[in-house]
């Protein structure tokens, strides 16, 4: 990840550049499908995904006409009872699943708890799960109380030497790893671990909560028994928007649902006190699903109607490549802890010693990103609305800031509850 020095260009290069690369990737330019703010650049999408005009509408139409006018009969004449498996499907196309083998409906944290709780149940007498220390704390917080509660023993390995501690093992019950570092934007090769862990009789479990919608993510193709990711970042679902689990298919009839509840009962509706699985991804349901949020989720996923995700993925990894080159051609002298080759999701991180106070400063001239501890500029770029010009733009924001050290300003040290 080391940088690499270029000569510097000139404004006017640029943006003949940004041109350039624009009208090579117009068939994925979905901006008129989003509501942004005038005078802003959004490079936040990786936490909290612009709304859309569909998710707008169908909010809407979810409240006024459906709930207001249907009432309880909504559940069926709007089919609310099976918007999670209906959405999960859309979702399913989008990181390279099969069809019913994704629901939506929870958080990802309780996801990840019924995802990681029920793999390590497959494979009973082994005794190890291994996570990054680096990954979302939820992730680690997750799975090391799965591991309290079935006695297992959590081990802290890094992605990038899980093939070798995998290799030759026979105590690893289970690999849970996210597909790209929240922090730093690596993108984690999902084929070779999970590889590795069949090789040692182990299965795989992925989040993908920062690459589902920008990342041929390949689910399928890559082998991944279980998956979870959230809606609200690239699939712009909205604040808190529900959640996705994966089941592979050979796994779905032995998946053992953690959190039984009557959503995930063959018949619901029969009111048994005995919980019986429902057949298929069903039966990772809990309880009744948050329909508001579902049909905001589903009208967000429509922006991707029309588009294939390798598409999507290209421009995100030319988004990303102009920033880098905007930051090397504008003099920009902060280090790129983001891979410059294509081993990256869909962001760009910083490091600075007031990382924090750049952020604020950035916010103030309207270009909107995210900090993380401990120095991290962290800037993602949501590939659907975002265009090399708006690149360009945020990176002369981020030169003047820079360069004319307004991070310095009183105003910009002191930090909000969410930062």
């Amino acid at each position: 990840m080391s940088d690499t020095a270029t000569t510097p260009s000139s404004p006017d290069t640029l943006r003949a550049r940004a041109a350039e690369l624009d009208a090579a990737h117009a068939s994925t330019d979905r901006r008129d499908a989003f509501l942004l703010p005038e005078g802003v650049i959004y490079l936040d999408g990786n936490s909290l995904g612009a709304l859309s005009v569909a998710a707008r509408d169908a909010t809407a139409n979810a409240v006024s006409r459906q709930w207001g006018e249907q009432l309880i009969r909504a559940w069926n004449e709007s089919s609310w009872w099976s918007a999670p498996e209906r959405v999960g499907d859309r979702i399913a196309e989008l990181v390279g699943a099969p069809a019913g083998s994704v629901v939506v409906g929870d958080s990802t944290t309780v996801s990840l708890y019924k995802a990681v709780h029920s793999a390590a149940r497959l494979r009973p007498g082994r005794s190890v799960v291994l996570t990054d220390p680096d990954s979302f704390p939820t992730d680690v917080h997750v799975t090391r109380g799965v591991c309290d509660q079935l006695g297992l023993t959590l081990e802290l390995v890094s992605p990038g030497d899980a093939v070798a501690r995998l290799d030759g093992s026979d105590d690893v019950a289970l690999a849970s790893y996210s597909q790209v570092d929240y922090r730093t934007g690596e993108l984690w090769d999902l084929a070779a671990i999970t590889s590795a862990a069949h090789d040692a009789g182990a299965l795989a479990c992925w989040d993908l909560c920062h690459s589902a919608g920008v990342v041929e993510v390949g689910l399928t193709a890559g082998g991944a028994d279980f998956a979870v990711g959230c809606g609200y970042k690239y699939l712009s679902g909205g604040p808190g928007a529900p959640a996705f689990i994966f089941v592979a298919p050979e796994h779905i009839a032995a998946f053992t649902n953690p959190i039984l509840g009557w959503n995930g009962h063959a018949t619901p509706f029969a009111m048994s006190p005995e919980h019986v699985p429902a057949d298929g991804i069903t039966r990772a349901r809990v309880g009744t699903p948050p329909v508001l949020g579902i049909a905001a989720l589903e009208g967000a996923l429509t922006a991707y109607d029309g588009l294939d995700v390798a598409d999507v993925r290209r421009r995100s990894l030319s988004l990303t490549a102009f920033f880098v080159e905007c930051l090397d051609g504008l003099g920009i002298d902060l280090p790129v802890v983001t891979p410059r080759d294509e081993s990256r999701g869909s962001q760009v991180s910083l490091r600075h010693p007031d990382a924090y106070a750049v952020v604020q400063a950035l916010i103030a001239r309207g270009v909107i990103g995210d900090f993380r501890e401990p120095d991290i500029v962290r800037l993602g770029f949501a590939p659907l609305y975002l265009s090399h010009a708006d690149v360009l733009a945020a990176a002369v924001h981020l030169r003047d800031v820079v360069d004319g050290r307004e991070f310095e300003r009183a105003e910009f040290a002191t930090r909000a509850a969410v930062t």
